[in-house]
């Protein structure tokens, strides 16, 4: 028997040895494989017959290794200090390989060192040179290694020992040590391979000949990725998927398009000849362009691709791509949101300086476990150049790996030899498996080399001489396969021959095609494509967004009712049940309440919601609670989704206190759910601040740029209350600066009834735009800024609300005062508006597109007016100003235009109660006060 006296030098705790001893002796299968292993070769050393359910002699590690732990090789060996040392050795062996073989692994293409660890070596768990020349522990010892080095320390690289969960960092053990993932590829598989890695290396080289200098971003280097996207693509369709939806910045995109979504060569070629395959705006660079195609699988069940546009900010198109696929794996028809994880397919493909560089990086992590946004798990392969532009990961990160981060967010990461084949492959069966089982994310870190520079005019041996006279001398991956396949018999160097000479030949045709096409074309059709600007959008008809107010009055009902056993929060309660009294009694509306038969009034019409923001259930500003939540069990309760005239589902999730991956999925989302109302709320619309380059890149420009329409809307609380710069502005001005060719609507209500009918008129209009609403903060619960139930039940969005307490009085208004938002309600509840009867204050609602014809019928409705005032409470270089300057002045014709608010400032608003409100009363004497100059230079 074993005896586990403490021993000097055991980095293992005896007792633990012994107590997992005693669990292998009554059930085997309770102890983990290795231990397993060792226990049976002691038992069997020792005489001592193997436990039910065991045996000495199971074979350790892939059925194909041959390597087995046979205990029976030590027939005459008794349990001493030397044995149990030697099985503790090799049980610490086991666990430091699991935990830390990736850093002996062999990775590098270029052949640079593996740093190794000092966990892997037998001296670091007390054996000595003498030990593991002779004796128990240069058996034991010694066959433990041979087979952990095989397992771990090839060409992939396993990080997986950091899992929270026990179970999947067993199930990764179990794959990994008995070689679930590994096949011998078939012979006509093997050639297939070739082919493939031919067609993606032939186009690169041919695009390298031919259009010399010309920016491709090539992947070679990393050729592996598109085989390895052929096999994503068929494990995906085997699972069941019916797309598959890609995300990935410049490097080898052109090649993914070509060979995985069969984007023809005339079409690819044409693009450096100057045809343009997108042609509907201003456009983008080649490598920009999204596409979608039908990818033929093995079974022939055809499969959707769809690649993603992206700007040259590397990683944002991963928040979109996963918002994509949760959209396109969602069933709306329904009240009830159906999900089927397996429908789609994301996957994201990296660069490497840009993984560990990006922070939209790991907040798109963060979402993958997370209800409102998961997606079932997303497949990141990091195309690892090991340089970023020009600088090497020294100066690029303060990890050993780019992938490190993802350890946080508890995903797996598979390192492989770029220049293996197999290896890759087989780390996509892994990695595809994982998801399946486990629904989560799985990094692939496909660790390569950059054969040209960033881009194929740059010279990169001005900065790393080292590396690119390495990679110069560096057998390409093809090479080394047809090679491989010759050893092997497969094929001959006459085969391969053949193969690059086919493949050169019909890009050779295809270019011969494109040029005569444009040498038939007229001067007329060979003359550079400009295009047109577009001018802003007249004004549309109005939507008709009323609502059948029986309808809407049960509506009513039901959004204030919950079930008899739930048991919201007595105060709560007591508030819902006033707000339910309203429209019986009669009583204004205020704006959460109108906010909430919007959404209702939608649903009952057939239109899905989705609603998603920064404390969005409760509401910031504990204004929504569409959301309860019982007092005793703190299970919810969300009346939209359970309305009985529901035609669709109603989404509603509090996002992560973050902006840029969220405001990148809402948008993904939008893009790949037209019929649906998506909406995200920040806490504050200062924190939009965080999303900018969504909102600059994506929402901004990528109708002009890609063709991508989206109709996502931002609710943003806005509003100058004394409370600081911070949480003051949702900086207007930044959203009207990108306002152009009518690719924005921006809204800053002042009533219910008109952010009602905007959101059913967002939901209605079939040109999608994005749509900017300033939402108020204070006027939530000001009783002046409320609505009746017949404003809401009918009529439509005004861009533009005279002034109501004038209509009788239009002819004697000399002056008329234009604002926009919160400020309306300092205007008119000022004493000098009572003493100033010559001036109307009318209010802007809309702000792009510009309602230039109203504001000029507006002014044509007042025959005295002498002037025109714009007042806002923003800084001069900030609000709605600097947009609605030029603009008014051409609506107003000759009438004087004067400017009043707050300065140019650096900051948007003042940091002490009582300055802000001495500018606030300042703003309003000179809007409104006769007879005095008007503004500040």
């Amino acid at each position: 028997m074993l005896n586990f006296d403490e021993l000097d030098g055991g980095a293992i705790n005896a007792a633990y040895i012994q107590e997992l001893y005693e669990l292998y002796r009554s059930d085997p299968a309770s102890v983990d494989e290795a231990w397993r292993r060792i226990f049976a070769a002691e038992d069997a050393a020792d005489g001592v017959a193997a436990p039910d359910g065991d045996r000495p002699g199971a074979p350790a590690g892939p059925p194909d290794t041959g390597y087995q732990l046979a205990g029976t090789a030590y027939p005459d060996r008794r349990a001493d200090d030397a044995s149990i040392k030697a099985a503790k050795c090799a049980a610490e062996l086991v666990e430091a390989y699991r935990l830390n073989g990736h850093y002996a692994a062999d990775l590098d293409p270029l052949g640079n060192p593996r740093p190794g660890h000092p966990t892997l070596e037998p001296k670091f768990h007390g054996l000595t040179d003498e030990d593991m020349a002779s004796g128990p522990s240069a058996d034991l010892c010694g066959e433990t290694i041979a087979w952990l080095r095989q397992v771990y320390t090839g060409t992939i690289g396993y990080e997986f020992e950091h899992l929270e969960y026990p179970e999947r960092s067993e199930w990764i053990r179990d794959q990994i040590e008995n070689g679930r993932h590994l096949r011998e590829l078939s012979a006509d598989e093997k050639r297939r391979l070739l082919r493939r890695l031919t067609e993606v290396e032939g186009l690169e080289q041919f695009l390298h000949k031919s259009y010399l200098g010309a920016k491709r971003f090539s992947v070679e280097g990393n050729d592996m990725l598109v085989p390895m996207l052929d096999l994503a693509i068929e494990r995906a369709a085997q699972a069941g998927a019916r797309e598959v939806v890609l995300g990935m910045a410049h490097r080898g995109r052109l090649n993914v398009l070509a060979h995985v979504l069969g984007r023809p060569y005339p079409m690819l070629i044409g693009e450096f000849e100057g045809r343009h395959a997108f042609s509907g705006g201003t456009g983008d660079v080649k490598y920009h362009l999204g596409a979608e195609g039908t990818y033929a699988t093995a079974s022939g069940d055809p499969l959707t691709v769809t690649l993603a546009p992206n700007p040259s900010h590397l990683e944002f198109v991963g928040a979109v791509v996963v918002g994509i696929a949760r959209a396109k794996q969602s069933d709306r028809t329904q009240p009830e949101l159906r999900r089927d994880n397996e429908l789609v397919l994301p996957v994201l493909i990296h660069g490497d300086a840009a993984f560990i560089g990006q922070g939209v990086v790991p907040e798109t992590f963060n979402l993958a476990e997370l209800r409102g946004y998961t997606t079932g798990g997303s497949l990141h392969v990091i195309v690892n150049n090991q340089i970023g532009f020009t600088t090497l990961p020294s100066d690029a990160r303060s990890t050993h790996y780019s992938s490190d981060l993802a350890r946080g967010f508890d995903v797996p990461i598979f390192h492989v030899n770029a220049d293996d084949p197999e290896a890759c492959l087989a780390v996509v069966r892994l990695a595809l498996a994982y998801r399946e089982k486990f629904h989560g994310d799985v990094v692939i870190d496909l660790i390569g080399y950059r054969r040209y520079g960033h881009n194929e005019g740059d010279e990169p041996a001005y900065t790393q001489p080292r590396m690119y006279e390495a990679v110069a001398e560096h057998t390409r991956v093809r090479e080394l396969w047809i090679e491989k396949l010759v050893a092997d018999g497969v094929a001959s160097k006459e085969d391969a021959q053949a193969e690059w000479d086919s493949v050169y030949q019909r890009l050779i045709d295809a270019q011969d095609e494109v040029q005569q096409e444009i040498q038939a074309e007229s001067d007329e059709e060979k003359a550079p494509h400009t295009m047109p600007p577009v001018t802003e959008a007249t004004p549309r008809p109005p939507v008709d967004s009323s609502v059948e107010p029986e309808l809407l009055r049960d509506l009513d009902r039901q959004v204030h009712s919950w079930p008899d056993d739930f048991e919201p929060n007595p105060k709560l309660s007591r508030q819902l049940r006033k707000r339910a009294e309203a429209v019986p009694e009669g009583r204004p509306l205020d704006w959460a309440h109108a906010e909430a038969l919007a959404f209702a009034s939608l649903l009952a019409e057939g239109t899905p919601i989705r609603l998603t923001g920064q404390d969005t259930e409760r509401g910031t500003f504990s204004q929504r609670h569409l959301v309860l939540h019982d007092t005793e069990s703190g299970e919810s309760w969300t009346p939209l989704a359970h309305l009985k005239q529901a035609g669709a589902s109603f989404e509603i999730y509090n996002s992560p206190l973050s902006e840029m991956a969220c405001v990148g999925f809402e948008y993904g989302y939008t893009t790949a759910a037209p019929e649906t109302l998506v909406l995200w709320e920040a806490q504050f619309g200062d924190f939009v601040n965080g999303a900018q380059v969504i909102i600059d890149q994506f929402m901004s420009a990528g109708r002009a740029k890609w063709g991508q329409d989206s109709s996502l809307v931002l609710l943003l609380p806005h509003g100058f209350e004394g409370q600081g710069p911070e949480h003051s502005s949702a900086r207007i001005e930044r959203f009207l600066q990108l306002c152009a060719e009518d690719n924005f609507r921006v809204a800053d209500c002042t009533t219910p009834a008109q952010y009602f009918h905007l959101l059913r008129r967002q939901a209605k209009l079939a040109d999608r735009r994005p749509l900017i609403v300033f939402t108020p903060k204070s006027l939530l619960r000001n009783p002046r800024a409320t609505s009746s139930f017949d404003e809401l039940a009918s009529g439509t969005f005004h861009p533009v609300l005279p002034d109501a307490s004038m209509a009788d009085s239009r002819g004697r208004v000399t002056r008329l005062v234009l604002c926009t938002g919160k400020v309306y309600y300092d205007l008119s509840a000022s004493d000098a508006r009572e003493r100033n009867g010559h001036v109307a204050v009318a209010r802007v609602e809309q702000l792009y597109p510009f309602p230039a014809q109203e504001i000029a019928a507006l002014v044509a409705d007042h025959p005295a007016l002498e002037e025109v005032v714009w007042a806002q409470e923003e800084p001069r270089n900030m609000g709605a100003w600097p947009f609605a300057e030029r603009r008014l002045r051409d609506a107003i014709g000759e009438l004087p235009l004067r400017y009043v608010g707050r300065p140019e400032r650096a900051s948007p608003a003042e940091g002490f109660g009582d300055v802000h409100e001495a500018e606030q009363k300042r703003i309003v004497e000179e809007a409104l006060a006769a007879g005095r100059s008007v503004g500040r230079p």
